[in-house]
Protein backbone atom coordinates (compact mmCIF):
# COMPACT_ATOMS: atom_id res chain seq x y z
CA UNK A 1 0.00 0.00 0.00
CA UNK A 2 1.43 3.49 -1.06
CA UNK A 3 0.77 5.84 2.27
CA UNK A 4 -0.79 9.40 0.96
CA UNK A 5 -0.01 12.28 3.05
CA UNK A 6 -2.16 13.09 5.20
CA UNK A 7 -1.97 16.26 6.62
CA UNK A 8 -2.13 15.63 10.23
CA UNK A 9 -1.82 18.07 12.86
CA UNK A 10 1.24 17.60 15.21
CA UNK A 11 0.96 14.79 18.17
CA UNK A 12 1.19 18.05 20.37
CA UNK A 13 -1.55 19.70 18.94
CA UNK A 14 -3.80 16.84 18.18
CA UNK A 15 -3.06 16.36 22.25
CA UNK A 16 -3.47 19.76 23.51
CA UNK A 17 -6.98 19.57 25.13
CA UNK A 18 -7.97 16.13 24.14
CA UNK A 19 -9.53 15.92 27.73
CA UNK A 20 -11.00 19.28 27.58
CA UNK A 21 -12.99 17.80 24.43
CA UNK A 22 -13.28 14.53 26.10
CA UNK A 23 -16.59 13.24 25.48
CA UNK A 24 -17.50 15.22 22.36
CA UNK A 25 -16.92 13.11 18.95
CA UNK A 26 -15.35 15.25 16.11
CA UNK A 27 -17.93 14.65 13.94
CA UNK A 28 -20.80 16.12 15.65
CA UNK A 29 -19.49 17.99 18.82
CA UNK A 30 -22.43 19.17 21.22
CA UNK A 31 -22.86 22.70 21.92
CA UNK A 32 -24.41 22.09 25.37
CA UNK A 33 -22.80 18.95 26.69
CA UNK A 34 -25.19 16.42 27.72
CA UNK A 35 -25.43 15.61 31.83
CA UNK A 36 -23.58 12.46 31.38
CA UNK A 37 -20.75 14.09 29.37
CA UNK A 38 -20.42 16.81 31.87
CA UNK A 39 -19.60 13.85 34.58
CA UNK A 40 -16.72 13.23 32.73
CA UNK A 41 -15.94 16.65 31.94
CA UNK A 42 -15.64 17.52 36.06
CA UNK A 43 -13.62 14.34 36.58
CA UNK A 44 -11.32 16.24 34.07
CA UNK A 45 -11.26 19.20 35.86
CA UNK A 46 -10.60 17.97 39.19
CA UNK A 47 -7.48 16.15 37.82
CA UNK A 48 -6.59 19.34 35.07
CA UNK A 49 -2.53 18.89 36.27
CA UNK A 50 -2.65 15.96 36.69
CA UNK A 51 -4.32 15.62 32.69
CA UNK A 52 -1.81 17.63 30.86
CA UNK A 53 1.56 16.31 32.81
CA UNK A 54 -0.16 13.00 31.15
CA UNK A 55 -0.64 14.33 28.09
CA UNK A 56 3.21 15.53 28.12
CA UNK A 57 4.44 11.54 28.56
CA UNK A 58 1.90 10.38 26.46
CA UNK A 59 3.72 12.97 23.64
CA UNK A 60 7.44 12.34 25.22
CA UNK A 61 7.22 8.24 24.51
CA UNK A 62 4.90 8.66 21.10
CA UNK A 63 8.22 10.51 19.58
CA UNK A 64 10.20 8.37 17.16
CA UNK A 65 12.70 8.81 14.16
CA UNK A 66 10.76 6.66 12.24
CA UNK A 67 8.12 9.17 11.14
CA UNK A 68 5.29 6.90 10.81
CA UNK A 69 5.38 6.39 14.29
CA UNK A 70 4.45 9.46 15.47
CA UNK A 71 1.99 10.55 12.25
CA UNK A 72 0.04 6.94 12.58
CA UNK A 73 -0.27 7.57 16.76
CA UNK A 74 -1.23 11.45 16.13
CA UNK A 75 -3.61 9.97 13.76
CA UNK A 76 -5.59 7.89 16.10
CA UNK A 77 -5.42 10.11 19.04
CA UNK A 78 -7.65 12.80 16.83
CA UNK A 79 -10.16 10.37 16.33
CA UNK A 80 -10.92 11.73 19.92
CA UNK A 81 -12.03 9.02 22.69
CA UNK A 82 -12.78 9.51 26.26
CA UNK A 83 -9.49 8.91 28.00
CA UNK A 84 -11.48 7.23 30.51
CA UNK A 85 -9.05 4.29 31.56
CA UNK A 86 -6.06 6.74 31.67
CA UNK A 87 -8.57 9.36 34.19
CA UNK A 88 -9.49 6.48 35.93
CA UNK A 89 -5.40 6.12 36.96
CA UNK A 90 -5.27 9.68 38.28
CA UNK A 91 -8.42 9.81 39.87
CA UNK A 92 -7.84 6.38 41.84
CA UNK A 93 -4.17 7.66 42.81
CA UNK A 94 -5.82 10.60 44.07
CA UNK A 95 -8.73 8.87 45.49
CA UNK A 96 -6.14 6.67 47.92
CA UNK A 97 -4.53 9.98 48.70
CA UNK A 98 -1.18 9.92 46.38
CA UNK A 99 0.72 13.43 46.96
CA UNK A 100 3.81 14.41 45.60
CA UNK A 101 5.63 12.25 42.61
CA UNK A 102 4.69 11.54 39.21
CA UNK A 103 4.18 7.53 39.10
CA UNK A 104 0.52 8.10 38.56
CA UNK A 105 1.33 10.23 35.34
CA UNK A 106 3.51 7.71 33.96
CA UNK A 107 1.40 4.93 34.44
CA UNK A 108 -1.85 6.67 32.98
CA UNK A 109 0.43 6.95 30.23
CA UNK A 110 0.98 3.45 29.94
CA UNK A 111 -2.66 2.46 30.54
CA UNK A 112 -3.33 4.77 27.64
CA UNK A 113 -0.61 2.77 25.56
CA UNK A 114 -2.26 -0.27 26.03
CA UNK A 115 -5.73 0.65 25.45
CA UNK A 116 -4.84 2.41 21.56
CA UNK A 117 -2.47 -0.63 20.71
CA UNK A 118 -5.08 -2.70 21.35
CA UNK A 119 -7.49 -0.55 19.61
CA UNK A 120 -4.95 -0.33 16.50
CA UNK A 121 -4.66 -4.36 16.61
CA UNK A 122 -9.01 -4.46 16.90
CA UNK A 123 -9.78 -2.43 13.52
CA UNK A 124 -7.13 -4.61 11.97
CA UNK A 125 -8.72 -7.88 12.83
CA UNK A 126 -12.11 -6.72 12.75
CA UNK A 127 -11.14 -5.29 9.21
CA UNK A 128 -12.87 -2.02 10.44
CA UNK A 129 -12.56 1.02 8.11
CA UNK A 130 -14.05 3.98 10.56
CA UNK A 131 -13.10 4.73 13.92
CA UNK A 132 -15.12 7.12 16.03
CA UNK A 133 -15.89 9.20 12.64
CA UNK A 134 -13.03 9.06 11.05
CA UNK A 135 -11.48 6.71 8.93
CA UNK A 136 -9.62 3.97 11.08
CA UNK A 137 -5.76 4.17 11.11
CA UNK A 138 -5.27 0.83 9.15
CA UNK A 139 -7.66 2.51 6.64
CA UNK A 140 -5.62 5.00 5.81
CA UNK A 141 -2.22 3.56 6.59
CA UNK A 142 -2.46 0.14 6.44
CA UNK A 143 -2.59 -3.01 8.21
CA UNK A 144 1.08 -3.80 8.36
CA UNK A 145 1.30 -0.03 9.70
CA UNK A 146 -1.41 -0.25 12.51
CA UNK A 147 0.08 -3.78 13.54
CA UNK A 148 3.52 -2.85 13.68
CA UNK A 149 2.36 0.43 15.39
CA UNK A 150 0.67 -1.29 18.08
CA UNK A 151 3.22 -3.10 18.81
CA UNK A 152 5.40 -0.38 19.49
CA UNK A 153 2.73 1.14 21.84
CA UNK A 154 2.70 -2.33 24.00
CA UNK A 155 6.73 -1.58 23.74
CA UNK A 156 6.63 2.00 25.55
CA UNK A 157 4.22 0.39 27.72
CA UNK A 158 5.78 -2.07 29.17
CA UNK A 159 8.84 0.42 29.22
CA UNK A 160 6.74 2.64 31.91
CA UNK A 161 6.08 -0.40 33.43
CA UNK A 162 9.57 -1.20 34.25
CA UNK A 163 10.56 2.48 34.72
CA UNK A 164 8.35 2.54 37.66
CA UNK A 165 10.14 -0.02 39.46
CA UNK A 166 7.23 -1.93 41.09
CA UNK A 167 6.76 -5.63 40.40
CA UNK A 168 3.26 -5.54 41.57
CA UNK A 169 2.62 -2.63 39.03
CA UNK A 170 4.47 -4.37 36.54
CA UNK A 171 2.19 -7.68 37.53
CA UNK A 172 -0.89 -6.50 37.30
CA UNK A 173 -0.62 -4.53 34.34
CA UNK A 174 1.40 -7.47 32.40
CA UNK A 175 -1.71 -9.58 33.55
CA UNK A 176 -4.06 -7.44 31.97
CA UNK A 177 -2.04 -7.23 28.92
CA UNK A 178 -2.67 -10.67 28.65
CA UNK A 179 -5.88 -11.03 29.76
CA UNK A 180 -6.90 -8.69 27.05
CA UNK A 181 -5.53 -10.76 24.57
CA UNK A 182 -7.22 -14.01 26.06
CA UNK A 183 -10.23 -11.68 25.52
CA UNK A 184 -9.74 -11.42 21.24
CA UNK A 185 -8.86 -14.73 20.79
CA UNK A 186 -11.76 -15.72 23.05
CA UNK A 187 -14.42 -13.51 21.05
CA UNK A 188 -12.74 -15.15 17.82
CA UNK A 189 -13.68 -17.93 18.70
CA UNK A 190 -16.56 -17.47 19.49
CA UNK A 191 -17.93 -15.73 16.45
CA UNK A 192 -20.55 -17.00 14.10
CA UNK A 193 -21.11 -19.46 17.26
CA UNK A 194 -24.68 -19.65 18.01
CA UNK A 195 -23.77 -21.97 21.23
CA UNK A 196 -22.30 -18.90 22.66
CA UNK A 197 -24.22 -17.96 25.82
CA UNK A 198 -24.27 -15.75 28.25
CA UNK A 199 -21.28 -17.22 30.61
CA UNK A 200 -19.04 -17.39 27.60
CA UNK A 201 -20.28 -13.97 26.49
CA UNK A 202 -19.05 -12.01 29.96
CA UNK A 203 -16.23 -14.39 29.89
CA UNK A 204 -15.09 -12.42 26.67
CA UNK A 205 -16.17 -9.01 27.57
CA UNK A 206 -13.88 -9.62 31.28
CA UNK A 207 -10.84 -10.29 29.25
CA UNK A 208 -11.14 -7.87 25.98
CA UNK A 209 -12.46 -4.59 27.95
CA UNK A 210 -12.80 -5.08 32.05
CA UNK A 211 -9.41 -6.25 32.61
CA UNK A 212 -7.58 -3.10 31.43
CA UNK A 213 -10.50 -0.90 33.34
CA UNK A 214 -9.61 -2.95 36.57
CA UNK A 215 -6.06 -2.37 36.32
CA UNK A 216 -6.44 1.08 35.49
CA UNK A 217 -7.59 1.49 38.58
CA UNK A 218 -5.83 -0.84 40.56
CA UNK A 219 -2.32 0.75 40.07
CA UNK A 220 -3.65 4.17 40.91
CA UNK A 221 -4.09 2.43 45.03
CA UNK A 222 -0.90 0.56 44.72
CA UNK A 223 0.91 3.67 44.12
CA UNK A 224 -1.03 5.06 46.92
CA UNK A 225 0.66 2.64 48.72
CA UNK A 226 -2.74 1.70 50.58
CA UNK A 227 -3.56 -2.15 51.60
CA UNK A 228 -4.80 -5.00 49.49
CA UNK A 229 -8.10 -4.28 50.84
CA UNK A 230 -8.15 -0.98 49.32
CA UNK A 231 -6.44 -2.15 46.10
CA UNK A 232 -8.85 -5.17 45.61
CA UNK A 233 -12.12 -2.83 46.03
CA UNK A 234 -10.48 0.20 43.24
CA UNK A 235 -9.90 -3.41 41.26
CA UNK A 236 -13.21 -4.49 41.35
CA UNK A 237 -14.77 -0.69 40.98
CA UNK A 238 -12.70 -0.78 37.33
CA UNK A 239 -13.44 -4.47 36.57
CA UNK A 240 -17.40 -3.94 36.90
CA UNK A 241 -17.56 -0.39 35.47
CA UNK A 242 -15.81 -1.90 32.56
CA UNK A 243 -18.28 -5.03 32.22
CA UNK A 244 -21.15 -1.81 32.25
CA UNK A 245 -19.08 -0.11 29.64
CA UNK A 246 -18.48 -3.22 27.16
CA UNK A 247 -22.12 -4.31 27.72
CA UNK A 248 -23.55 -0.48 26.55
CA UNK A 249 -21.12 -0.85 23.87
CA UNK A 250 -22.89 -4.07 22.56
CA UNK A 251 -26.24 -2.20 22.88
CA UNK A 252 -25.53 0.97 21.19
CA UNK A 253 -24.25 -0.90 18.26
CA UNK A 254 -27.40 -1.34 17.50
CA UNK A 255 -29.53 1.33 19.41
CA UNK A 256 -27.28 3.86 18.62
CA UNK A 257 -27.35 6.73 15.80
CA UNK A 258 -24.54 6.44 13.16
CA UNK A 259 -23.80 10.01 13.57
CA UNK A 260 -23.63 9.44 17.40
CA UNK A 261 -21.65 5.92 17.43
CA UNK A 262 -18.97 6.67 15.01
CA UNK A 263 -18.88 3.88 13.20
CA UNK A 264 -21.76 2.20 11.29
CA UNK A 265 -24.63 0.85 13.42
CA UNK A 266 -24.79 -2.96 12.83
CA UNK A 267 -20.62 -3.29 12.41
CA UNK A 268 -20.95 -6.75 15.31
CA UNK A 269 -24.07 -8.12 13.15
CA UNK A 270 -21.67 -8.28 10.16
CA UNK A 271 -19.37 -9.68 11.87
CA UNK A 272 -21.41 -12.18 13.20
CA UNK A 273 -20.10 -11.35 16.63
CA UNK A 274 -22.48 -12.97 19.37
CA UNK A 275 -23.10 -10.03 22.01
CA UNK A 276 -25.56 -9.66 24.42
CA UNK A 277 -28.50 -8.13 22.22
CA UNK A 278 -28.26 -11.01 19.79
CA UNK A 279 -27.80 -13.97 22.86
CA UNK A 280 -30.72 -12.31 24.15
CA UNK A 281 -32.92 -12.59 21.09
CA UNK A 282 -31.71 -16.23 19.94
CA UNK A 283 -32.57 -17.24 23.38
CA UNK A 284 -36.36 -16.06 23.06
CA UNK A 285 -37.02 -16.27 19.38
CA UNK A 286 -39.42 -18.85 17.43
CA UNK A 287 -38.18 -21.28 15.13
CA UNK A 288 -38.32 -19.05 12.20
CA UNK A 289 -36.34 -16.29 14.22
CA UNK A 290 -33.56 -19.13 15.03
CA UNK A 291 -32.96 -20.04 11.47
CA UNK A 292 -32.59 -16.36 10.54
CA UNK A 293 -29.62 -16.20 13.01
CA UNK A 294 -28.51 -19.36 11.90
CA UNK A 295 -28.68 -18.07 8.39
CA UNK A 296 -26.79 -14.57 9.15
CA UNK A 297 -24.92 -15.30 12.38
CA UNK A 298 -23.59 -19.03 12.14
CA UNK A 299 -23.46 -19.54 8.33
CA UNK A 300 -22.57 -15.48 7.92
CA UNK A 301 -25.20 -15.54 4.46
CA UNK A 302 -26.27 -11.84 4.40
CA UNK A 303 -28.39 -9.43 2.39
CA UNK A 304 -28.48 -5.98 2.58
CA UNK A 305 -32.41 -6.07 3.86
CA UNK A 306 -31.17 -8.65 7.36
CA UNK A 307 -30.17 -5.95 9.38
CA UNK A 308 -33.08 -4.27 9.52
CA UNK A 309 -35.02 -7.69 10.17
CA UNK A 310 -32.19 -8.22 12.36
CA UNK A 311 -32.83 -4.88 14.51
CA UNK A 312 -36.91 -5.90 14.22
CA UNK A 313 -36.29 -9.32 16.00
CA UNK A 314 -34.13 -7.74 18.89
CA UNK A 315 -36.78 -4.87 19.36
CA UNK A 316 -39.55 -7.69 19.71
CA UNK A 317 -37.76 -9.44 22.37
CA UNK A 318 -36.94 -6.27 24.25
CA UNK A 319 -32.76 -7.54 23.96
CA UNK A 320 -31.66 -3.70 23.99
CA UNK A 321 -33.67 -3.36 27.41
CA UNK A 322 -32.36 -6.51 28.68
CA UNK A 323 -27.95 -5.89 28.00
CA UNK A 324 -28.93 -2.27 29.64
CA UNK A 325 -30.46 -3.78 32.44
CA UNK A 326 -27.43 -6.33 32.97
CA UNK A 327 -25.05 -3.46 32.82
CA UNK A 328 -26.92 -1.40 35.69
CA UNK A 329 -26.17 -4.29 37.65
CA UNK A 330 -22.74 -4.10 37.25
CA UNK A 331 -22.82 -0.20 37.46
CA UNK A 332 -24.23 -0.58 41.17
CA UNK A 333 -21.55 -3.22 41.63
CA UNK A 334 -18.89 -0.74 40.93
CA UNK A 335 -20.62 2.07 42.83
CA UNK A 336 -20.60 -0.07 45.98
CA UNK A 337 -16.86 -1.67 45.30
CA UNK A 338 -16.26 2.35 45.89
CA UNK A 339 -18.08 2.31 49.75
CA UNK A 340 -15.34 1.23 51.71
CA UNK A 341 -13.42 4.45 50.68
CA UNK A 342 -13.35 7.77 52.47
CA UNK A 343 -16.30 10.05 50.93
CA UNK A 344 -15.64 13.15 48.80
CA UNK A 345 -15.87 15.24 45.69
CA UNK A 346 -13.77 12.64 43.80
CA UNK A 347 -15.50 9.41 45.26
CA UNK A 348 -19.05 10.86 44.27
CA UNK A 349 -17.91 11.39 40.36
CA UNK A 350 -16.25 8.26 40.67
CA UNK A 351 -19.62 6.47 41.60
CA UNK A 352 -21.18 8.55 38.67
CA UNK A 353 -18.77 7.51 35.97
CA UNK A 354 -20.50 4.49 36.69
CA UNK A 355 -24.17 5.81 36.14
CA UNK A 356 -22.86 7.40 32.92
CA UNK A 357 -21.35 4.20 31.60
CA UNK A 358 -24.91 2.81 31.19
CA UNK A 359 -26.58 6.57 30.19
CA UNK A 360 -24.06 7.58 27.16
CA UNK A 361 -25.12 7.75 23.37
CA UNK A 362 -21.23 6.64 22.22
Amino acid sequence: MVMKKTGLASLEQVLDGSFSNINHPPQAPAAHPAPADGTLLRLAGLLDADIQATNQAIIARMHSEVELIPALAAHIVAAGGKRLRPLLTLASARLCGYGEGARHIKLAACVEFIHTATLLHDDVVDESLLRRGLASANAVFGNKASVLVGDFLFSRAFELMVEDGSLEVLRILSHASATIAEGEVLQLSTQNDLSTDETRYLRVISGKTAALFAAACEVGAVVAGRDAAICAALASYGQNLGMAFQLVDDALDYAAEEAELGKSVGDDFREGKLTYPIIIAHQKGDEAERAFWTRTIEANDQTEADLAKALDIITRHHAIEATIARAELFAEAAQQALQSLPASPLRSIMAEIADYAVTRRH
